[in-house]
Parts: structure tokens; C-alpha cells; sequence
């Protein structure tokens, strides 16, 4: 019974946003690892199926399961390999067995298929195949990349060095390359497994989404700088931070769930962090005027989202489009209050907000509403050379999916505070100089495409968004100029 039991703990934590399935596999210390993550793919795979199994015959109210302890239990029933307990968890499955079958043999007759695979809903069959790579971020905190390259390749990898375009990111068996994008990260195929390798459990290396370094990555906090995270667990983007900030300086991490907040600080003592302070608060109720947030100066805000995005969640939205909407709604509203709640802080300079969503509703809308209300923040044009950018008009932000970024999928904004009017177009707010979209100088050794890119990217917006007064005043000035030295000449001239 413990594989159930652990299965759907695992299950539960995943669609709570704590952490990606394969990683909770492994963290779990389960005997058998790889029949409990064959059982927690599957279910999960097959959710929306056995929830309506298990509503369909009241198996929940004439058992007393919880769902995903009853899902996983289902799930082995019919579509696996047959129960592996025995008792009384499975005489009572036994005796409701028929009637589960006989609802899965219905769904079959209704959508006239033959397999259990091909009543899955499209999205999960588009996407059965999609696979990202294996990404592992080096925490700088405790190595290089260079000597995590040369440890690697004295391991058995090949490297084959920095990849120039997202076709190299598709690897085979022990080749690896560090990113285009993020100069501290390296990217190997999707089935290579570092849970008990060295540089794992060691906390030379972290497994981390490449979309979820982007946050982090974005918001690059200097050495010595005062900094929030405010929705923290499971903490590999406080990690992050704390590595971009060389430990040097304060970082306060938030989180309301004690449990995660418990494993977080074993996650963040393992990678070396020293200057955290955890905290089990809900980030709402910090009081941005309290003297022990006088300094903040960059928030990371990552909130509770929809989890659209993750590959392991594709198929958790609901089959009714109306409670969909109202819980995507309700998301939202969750979403601009810890928005307009962490732009509070006096002399904070930037935010970066994400989620791992795909929808509309939780980014952009967010967005665009938040602007609306806070005037004197605007957007940071981000990564030029990133090939998904935020639906327009919101294009300075980023997005991530599978098949144009080859991550789960992301959405990151970065607001930063200007000291303009309080014209809340977006049009305004997108322009700034040069200079001010210069992210802080990366560690020396070390290649960073950001700066760069950003200060050419925002030369291009105020090109384009230049007011039609400004370029009239431009104009005339020109012409004025053109005649005084048309006069000058003139004098010059007769003067010889």
C-alpha cells in the first residue's frame, strides 16, 4: 500500500506547484523508484479520465479515498499492471471493479475508440511526444562552470560546447552543451538522470527548468543588495538568487505552506546559501513601510498560477469551461494584488513577475492591469534574441513553450520604476533610454548576452514609439539649424 499512498502524496504536491514530478519521485527515498514514477506519470497522464471514472460510480463517498490516493489505485486496476496490495484497500476496489469498467467501457462506445490512450484529450495526445531537455544549472556558489564542464567530461559526457541555436539542445545519450541563453547552464538529453550523481547531491548542480532560470536570470540582483522572494518554495530560483548575489547581502524568501518552507531550507543548505531569512508569512501581509524592508530594492514574484505550462499538469483543467474560467478569474485577481502588493515598496527599482501558465488571463491581462494601476513602473524590453515573446502589445515580456523554446511553459515581465509623468498608456511605458535597460555586469569570466541586447532592443522601441509632437520639434529644430549654417556660410563668404 505504501506505493499508493506515496504515488498520490506525490501527485498531490505536483498539481500544488511543489515541485516536478520526477524530482518529488526521487526526493520521496522511495525503495522502488522507477515503479513509482512509471505509477505517477500514468495516473497523471490519464487524470481526467479517472476522475470521471471515479465521480461517475461515487467511489469516493462509498470508500472514504481521497482522490489521488483513489486515482492511482484506479489507474493500476484497469489500465495497469493489476493491483499491487492486498487487504482491505483491495477488496473494497475489487468489489466496485465492474462498475469501473463497465463506465470506462461506456467512455470507449461514446467516443468509439478501442484503446484507453485514445480517449485522452487532444492536447495530451498532441503532446504525448514532447520532451525538453535535461537542464542543470551550476550554482556558482560552490563551483564554476568550467570545472563542472571538466568533472562532467571525466564522467563519461561529451561536451560540445556553447550551443549558437535551439537546434543544438537537441541531444543524444551523454553529449551535453551549455546554453545559448544562460551562460551558467548546461543542457543534456531528456532522459539523463543526475539524482544520485556527485554534483547533485553535493549542491554543485541544481535541476531546474531552463524557463524557470529566467526569472532570476532577469532580475539580477548585484552583490550586496536587498532582496525579495516572495512566493520562495521550493526555493531553486532563491538559490538562483542567492548565487547571482555572490551571498553577499540580504534575501528575504516567503512562503505561507510550513511543509515546503521545511524542504526549502534543506534544498538551499545543501547549495550553500547563507544569506536567506525564511520566513512562514503570507507575502500579502508584509508590511512594505516596516523598517525591515526599507532597502528591498528587487522583488522576484513567482505566485500560486494555473501550472498550464508544465508538461506534468497538461491534462489537470477542468472539462467544464465555465468553473475553468471562474478559477483562471479568480487566479487572476490573486495574481494582481501580490503585483500591485510588491511595487509597494519604497525604493524597490524592479520586479519580475512569472508563472509557469499559458494562458492569457495570468500574464498579460495581469500585466497590462498592473501598469494601468502603477504609472511610474514600465517595462524592461527583455533578451532580444529569445524566440517567444509576450502576446502583443505586450512583446517586451517573454513566454516559453515546448516547441519554440524547448521548455515548460513560462511567462516573465519585468517592471521597473521611472520617475516620468503618470501617463498609464502602455505606449509610455515602454520607453526609456538606453542606459536604464542595462542589467548589472555579470561575473567577471563570464559571457552574458543581456545588456547588450536590451540597450539595442529599446533603441528600436523609442524609434518606434517617439511622440508625432517630439518628432515635429525635431524636425524644426533641424530645419533652424540647417538655415544658421546656411547664413554662416553666406558671411564667410563675403567676408573673403
Amino acid at each position: 500500500m505504501s506505493l499508493y499512498v506515496k504515488a498520490a502524496e506525490i501527485l498531490e504536491k505536483a498539481e500544488r506547484k511543489q515541485g516536478a514530478l520526477k524530482t518529488l519521485v526521487y526526493d520521496s527515498k522511495f525503495g522502488n523508484i522507477k515503479q513509482l514514477f512509471a505509477l505517477v506519470c500514468e495516473t497523471q497522464k490519464f487524470s481526467s479520465i479517472l476522475q470521471e471514472i471515479i465521480e461517475s460510480t461515487k467511489l469516493l463517498k462509498q470508500t472514504k479515498l481521497k482522490m489521488h490516493l483513489a486515482k492511482v489505485l484506479v489507474y493500476d486496476l484497469l489500465m495497469g499492471q493489476g493491483l499491487k496490495c492486498g487487504g482491505s484497500w483491495k477488496a473494497i476496489m475489487m468489489k466496485h471493479r465492474s462498475r469501473m469498467q463497465a463506465v470506462l467501457a461506456r467512455m470507449k462506445v461514446k467516443q468509439r475508440v478501442s484503446r484507453n490512450e485514445d480517449l485522452l484529450p487532444a492536447r495530451v495526445q498532441q503532446h504525448a511526444g514532447d520532451q525538453v531537455p535535461r537542464y542543470v544549472r551550476v550554482n556558482t556558489l560552490k563551483t564554476t562552470v568550467e570545472d563542472a564542464v571538466d568533472y562532467l567530461k571525466r564522467d563519461g559526457f561529451s561536451y560540445l560546447g556553447e550551443a549558437v541555436r535551439l537546434d543544438d539542445l537537441a541531444l543524444k545519450k551523454k553529449d551535453f552543451v551549455r546554453d545559448l541563453h544562460l551562460p551558467e547552464l548546461l543542457v543534456f538529453s531528456p532522459k539523463t538522470d543526475f539524482h544520485d550523481h556527485f554534483l547533485y547531491t553535493a549542491g554543485h548542480i541544481i535541476l531546474q527548468d531552463k524557463a524557470s532560470c529566467l526569472p532570476a536570470f532577469l532580475l539580477n540582483p548585484p552583490p550586496g543588495s536587498t532582496v525579495i522572494d516572495a512566493c520562495a518554495a521550493p526555493g531553486n530560483k532563491t538559490s538562483h538568487l542567492a548565487a547571482l548575489m555572490k551571498n553577499k547581502g540580504r534575501l528575504f524568501a516567503f512562503d505561507l505552506d510550513a511543509k515546503r518552507l521545511s524542504t526549502m531550507s534543506t534544498l538551499l543548505l545543501r547549495a550553500g546559501v547563507t544569506c536567506q531569512q525564511l520566513a512562514n508569512q503570507d507575502f500579502l501581509k508584509v508590511d512594505p513601510e516596516s523598517q525591515d524592508y526599507k532597502d528591498v530594492e528587487y522583488v522576484l514574484l513567482d505566485p500560486s498560477c494555473s501550472g498550464s505550462g508544465m508538461l506534468c499538469l497538461r491534462d489537470t483543467t477542468s472539462a467544464d469551461p465555465e468553473k475553468e474560467q471562474a478559477r483562471l478569474a479568480s487566479l487572476a485577481s490573486f495574481q494582481l494584488r501580490c503585483l500591485n502588493h510588491g511595487l509597494r515598496f519604497p525604493r524597490l527599482k524592479r520586479l519580475v513577475y512569472s508563472t509557469c501558465s499559458i494562458h492569457r488571463q495570468e500574464n498579460e491581462e495581469v500585466i497590462t492591469a498592473c501598469l494601468q494601476q502603477n504609472p511610474n513602473f514600465r517595462l524592461v524590453p527583455l533578451l532580444a534574441q529569445w524566440p517567444e515573446r509576450g502576446l502583443e502589445p505586450l512583446s517586451q515580456c517573454l513566454r516559453a513553450s515546448t516547441t519554440k523554446t524547448r521548455t515548460h511553459g513560462f511567462f516573465v515581465a519585468l517592471l521597473e520604476k521611472h520617475s516620468g509623468g503618470g501617463d498609464s498608456k502602455q505606449e509610455a511605458v515602454v520607453q526609456m533610454s538606453g542606459p536604464e535597460t542595462t542589467l548589472h555586469s555579470p561575473p567577471a569570466g563570464e559571457k552574458r548576452h543581456t545588456a547588450s541586447e536590451d540597450e539595442s532592443e529599446v533603441s528600436e522601441v523609442e524609434d518606434k514609439l517617439t511622440p508625432t509632437a517630439g518628432q515635429t520639434d525635431s524636425t524644426a529644430s533641424k530645419k533652424k539649424r540647417k538655415r544658421n549654417r546656411k547664413k554662416k556660410k553666406k558671411k564667410a563668404e563675403a567676408a573673403e
